[in-house]
């Protein structure tokens, strides 16, 4: 029987948040069935959770990727990161092994597929099947188009030839969207995507690989698969034959966005428990925690948390209100957000010393989080790739944007205001030179008054990163074309870093100065944004120092009052499971 949850059309994220939470119930109880000790035991095993796998199937969480025309609930990205949060701050393989490596693949299919492919692909989620993409080959990397996977005209239609070799789910997915290339010319008209059907396939034409074995994620299933003259019919080229490289271009908009913002969740998790372990030691006649540079650790922490959680949201609200905007936000969050999360989860493995790496014990899943976090920065698609596609764009930036223009709309950044659905449909490869988020920043610092030292700090960082601006926009106006490719000097690289800073920052200004009467009066108390601000690196290869005085203590005191209460620690204050030592 599946978990009631509300209609699609009225639901809200932390309804189905919540109903999440309370399937797993409290993590580190022992007699939980689907508690740390046995998502533990399954790591060990290079096992998926089947426990988890069936309490999702129960909850339904196939539907979160499914848009409501089709019978599901995706109405909201926002909402989508906030339930598969849940389920990363429990087992990322769950995460992406049961969950977004369906979603990675449906998106294509939203994007461009006809009505047939969507429905089809809908039945097979909804019936808590599985879906696979394919899109890289380990000689190529993330050089898609150098992809040498071919589905070209046969005698009834499509001929499929070549083997791709790692794929997450292969192997218990129903159906695969192929990158394949379906013409022999060189050119981004050369590739199609590709529905594969596994049913249809005739016997003796594909050949499974064998899996290939992980340090991080290791329960998730990645196999490889060869094709040999293997008959597709011709209505299996997702959209427009020869369109394949821009249909994924524009779902890798939607699924960088959302996927690393969901691995925020693996962050609560190591936060808590390095927490818990360091109000249980006692050093000096005091627990660890009261020490004050582990504070600082602590606290510096929790501001980085908040820092990607701001900036993601703001990305994945853009993606509903400025989908034309989105090919730039998308890329930054991917090179951004996921550096902040493996650093800070690395500084919180040196507060628990010899305990990060146990494999049993109370502490034992921070050394799973420890490796399953490593793909944030190199799955789907590298950081690097990233910080590539952004630099072309940044001398039209500089001219189309940076100097004048409008700001964002204020429900970009409100968080209780309603968002339109999900524009598959308007989506676009290019931004051509324009996003108006990084515009925002000049007129929301002119707009805050007060004088406290939290706006004071928010008002002097803000200062530094629009004079930032200002410079980007000379030097990248001026910057030849030279530098604008692969083989650029470390020195351009280092301007998307700055660029990227800068929207950041924009997005925490105004994320807190268009939240100021949100039901949590933590969202509208500026202690948050001056601290996210101060944890910037505000220029390449620096390292951020310890918040100010007031706010390393405000942001301790928060982190330790939602420990106590056992609520999560990011801009969204939700109800968790997870009980107390003491109560266990």
């Amino acid at each position: 029987m599946k978990t009631q949850l509300p209609a699609a059309p009225d639901a809200v994220a932390p309804h189905r948040a919540d109903a999440m939470e309370r399937l797993f119930g409290d993590p580190r109880d022992p007699g939980n069935p689907l508690g740390f000790t046995q998502i533990l035991a399954a790591d060990e095993r290079a096992e998926m959770f089947a426990a988890g796998e069936q309490a999702l199937d129960a909850y339904g969480l196939n539907a979160e990727f499914v848009p409501p025309q089709y019978g599901g609930r995706l109405t909201r990205l926002d909402e989508l990161i906030e339930i598969m949060r849940s389920v990363y701050r429990r087992d990322p393989c769950l995460g992406l092994g049961y969950g977004v490596s369906s979603f990675i693949a449906s998106v294509n299919i939203w994007t461009a597929g006809n009505d047939e492919h969507c429905r089809q692909v809908a039945g097979m989620l909804l019936d808590n099947r599985k879906v696979s993409v394919a899109y890289h080959e380990l000689a190529h990397g993330n050089d898609m188009a150098g992809t040498e996977f071919e589905a070209m005209p046969g005698p009834d239609g499509l001929l499929l030839n070549g083997r791709k070799e790692i794929i997450t789910n292969l192997q218990r997915s129903d159906a695969v969207v192929m990158f394949a290339r379906t013409d022999a010319r060189p050119g981004p008209r050369s590739h199609s995507q590709i529905l594969v059907d596994k049913s249809r396939i005739p016997d003796g034409r594909m050949r499974y690989l064998p899996r290939f074995p992980s340090v991080g994620m290791r329960g998730v299933q990645l196999g490889g698969v060869e094709f040999d003259d293997c008959p597709l019919p011709a209505d299996s080229v997702v959209g427009r034959q020869g369109l394949g490289l821009e249909t994924a271009l524009k779902s890798f908009q939607i699924t960088r966005t959302t996927l690393v913002a969901m691995f925020t969740g693996m962050l609560d998790t190591g936060l808590r428990t390095t927490l818990r372990h360091l109000k249980s030691r006692k050093l000096y006649g005091r627990t660890a925690a009261d020490i004050p540079q582990v504070r600082s650790v602590l606290a510096g922490v929790h501001a980085d948390l908040l820092l990607c959680e701001a900036f993601s949201t703001v990305a994945a609200r853009a993606i509903h209100l400025v989908p034309a905007e989105t090919g730039i936000y998308a890329q930054a969050v991917k090179f951004f957000v996921s550096k902040v999360l493996m650093d800070a989860i690395h500084r919180l493995s040196t507060l628990l010393g010899a305990h990060f790496y146990m494999r049993e014990g109370d502490n034992a899943i921070f050394q799973k989080l420890l490796r399953d976090i490593q793909p944030a920065g190199f799955g789907h698609a590298a950081r690097a790739a990233c910080q590539v596609s952004l630099l072309p764009q940044l001398s039209l930036l500089a001219k189309r944007s940076w100097r004048d223009g409008p700001a964002a709309p204020a429900d970009l950044f409100r968080l209780d205001a309603d968002l339109p659905g999900i524009p598959f449909d308007r989506l676009t490869v290019s931004a051509g030179g324009r996003e108006r988020l990084s515009r925002s920043l000049a007129p929301g610092l002119d707009a805050i008054t007060g004088r406290d030292h939290e706006r004071r700090e928010i008002h002097r960082v803000g200062q530094q990163l629009t004079a930032e601006l200002a410079l980007l926009a000379e030097e990248c106006a001026a910057i030849p074309a030279s530098e604008l490719s692969v083989a650029a000097s470390s020195a351009s690289y280092d301007l998307t870093h700055r660029y990227v800073n800068v929207l950041v920052g924009a997005s925490c200004v105004e994320l807190w100065r268009n939240n100021q009467h949100h039901p949590d009066p933590f969202l509208a108390d500026p202690a948050w944004a001056a601290a996210a601000l101060n944890r910037l690196t505000l220029r390449p290869g620096t390292r951020p120092e310890n918040l100010p005085g007031p706010l390393e203590q405000r942001l301790f005191d928060e982190l330790l009052e939602r420990y106590e209460s056992s609520t999560s620690f990011g801009l969204v204050r939700r109800q968790l499971a997870d009980r107390l030592p003491k109560e266990n």
